[in-house]
């Protein structure tokens, strides 16, 4: 009889980069050390509601795990509660982003119970681990705030006993599966005879990430007749956001690629872009950002967020009409623009953010050898 694996790993939201965080470190783990219990990546709010009651009645009365990863999802004080045995567990907690402060169109549709299991899920566990300084921050600072709103009594010194648990682990890139970065003098030389600079957004379709601000800056540089064209890709969810509604109309032609790609084409379009836009108005990381610019896209993203833990300040902006004059003084000038390309990837390095650094570092969370 085999032996029973000493890892759990337990994903109620298996999708995007909640997926490809587990893809990354199971690569390097042997088949028989690890299992996995997941749910698909849809009906966000469900999982996090009932996931820890349906993974208790999943989850194997007799076994031998040492280990328990999952992401923030999951209300783990809960499903330690209903499986006691696992609580001698080494709980490792992965919060891609947080609750307390994840945007909503209007305050009022904030169901707090989420913020709250993600309160419980950080006592409830061994260590804590977050993608980036910003979200641990966010949380850690909104934690009080958050409790407050408690009415007939206030819970205190909670923050104190979190923060002791909590670490920052970027994300892991595999920045080793994709093509290798065009050198610069390459990207120099095939971009001389194409004077029109291709812009990318490759961010999920949904109003965290600010398509309507895309879509002004977009129709602005139209107005003006400056060339360049443009790809507005990731991942749709749900209707088409009503700022991309007629859009294809309105750019015509300067429209090259709108919707999401394979895996294969959008690497492929990465390879083509000249600059890589956020406006997100809510970013935790950023993994699309860092993927394409590993591929040759030079970066432009909010003095906000995570960016500016990321990125330098010159590649930050503050308002849409800085954002604006940045990319029409680069479409009218692509040479400056190349120049100013170069020497940003004299300097940026991605080794910090990669598969190959940081996975070692997870393992050592979990004790385990490489």
């Amino acid at each position: 009889m085999s032996a029973k694996p000493p890892i759990l790993i337990i994903e109620p939201f298996f999708g995007g980069s909640h997926k490809q965080l587990i893809d990354t470190l199971i690569e390097c783990l042997n088949v028989d050390d690890y299992e996995i219990f997941s749910l698909p990546a849809k009906k966000w709010h469900w999982r996090a509601r009932t996931s820890a009651l349906y993974f208790s009645q999943l989850i194997p009365p007799e076994h031998e795990y040492k280990v328990l990863i999952t992401s923030s999802v999951l209300n783990l004080a809960e499903l330690i509660g209903v499986r006691p045995d696992l609580v001698t567990c080494r709980k490792i907690v992965y919060f891609h982003e947080n609750q307390l402060v994840y945007p909503v169109r209007e305050v009022k549709e904030r169901d707090c119970q989420y913020g709250l299991n993600e309160i419980l899920t950080c006592l409830a566990a061994d260590i804590v681990l977050f993608n980036s300084n910003f979200n641990r921050m966010s949380f850690l600072d909104n934690v009080q705030p958050f409790l407050n709103i408690q009415p007939d009594f206030k819970l205190k010194h909670i923050r104190e006993r979190i923060e002791k648990k909590c670490e920052v682990l970027y994300f892991p890139i595999k920045f080793h599966a994709f093509p290798n970065k065009r050198h610069i003098m390459d990207i120099t030389e095939n971009s001389e005879a194409e004077d029109c600079l291709h812009l990318i957004w490759p961010h999920r379709w949904e109003h965290d990430k600010n398509p309507k601000l895309l879509v002004e800056v977009l129709m602005e540089l139209n107005k003006r007749q400056v060339d360049f064209k443009v790809t507005i890709c990731g991942e749709s969810y749900q209707a088409i956001p009503e700022a991309f509604e007629g859009l294809q109309e309105k750019l015509g032609d300067k429209l090259i690629n709108f919707g999401h790609l394979s895996r294969e084409e959008y690497v492929k379009t990465l390879l083509t872009g000249d600059i890589v836009i956020s406006t997100a108005g809510h970013e935790f990381y950023g993994v699309a950002m860092l993927e394409a610019t590993y591929c040759g896209c030079y970066p432009i993203a909010p003095n906000k967020l995570v960016y500016p833990e990321i990125y330098p300040k010159e590649n930050l902006y503050n308002t849409s009409n800085s954002l604006i004059k940045m990319l029409y003084n680069w479409c009218r000038n692509p040479q400056v623009f190349r120049r100013t390309r170069d020497k940003f990837f004299d300097f940026f390095t991605f080794e910090r953010y990669s598969a190959q650094h940081l996975v070692p570092k997870y393992l050592e969370k979990m004790r385990i050898s490489v």
